[in-house]
């Protein structure tokens, strides 16, 4: 298997771990910790098939992540977002450069309102009570899943 074999089937292994977060997000609002360290630890393997150097290219990528986590940690702490959501976002972030990791919390964004709203419509219909609990790994993930997508099936940018 050659490096660029190797890429793709990282890619590949990416998707599945974002199907897998989302899927589980959904269904018990919560985000494994193996996962998530599955996609962490995917990363340096990544990094090293696409021949990025360790000075300063995987610096950049731990810093970059590190950044990422306090911002989203902060989220965490006044009861934003998930614990989960947050470890997710981080070992995402290990593996986009930063642009295309801005492009993924645009995406994100947009994407975790559309569900919030959809949330908050479905619990008025249901007529049922107490906070409305978003599943937030579902636009995490579909943001994630949008930009591996982008990267084979756009070819014109």
């Amino acid at each position: 298997m050659n490096g660029e074999q190797l890429i793709y089937l990282l890619w590949g292994g990416l998707a599945i771990a974002l199907i897998v977060a989302a899927i589980t997000d959904i269904k018990s609002r919560h985000i494994s910790n193996k996962l998530n360290l599955a996609i962490a630890f995917g990363a340096p393997v990544f990094w090293i098939a696409s021949g990025m150097a360790f000075w300063p290219d995987m610096v950049w990528q731990i810093g970059i992540a590190t950044i990422v986590f306090t911002i989203f940690a902060g989220m965490f702490a006044i009861g934003a977002m998930g614990g989960g959501d947050v470890k997710l976002l981080t070992a995402i972030a290990l593996w986009l450069h930063w642009l295309t990791l801005i492009e993924m919390l645009v995406i994100m964004s947009i994407a975790g309102g559309v569900l919030t709203l959809l949330m908050i419509t479905a619990k008025k219909i249901q007529k049922t009570e107490g906070p409305v609990k978003v599943p937030y790994g579902v636009a995490i993930s579909f943001a994630g899943l949008w930009i591996i997508s982008e990267r084979y099936f756009n070819h014109f940018t």
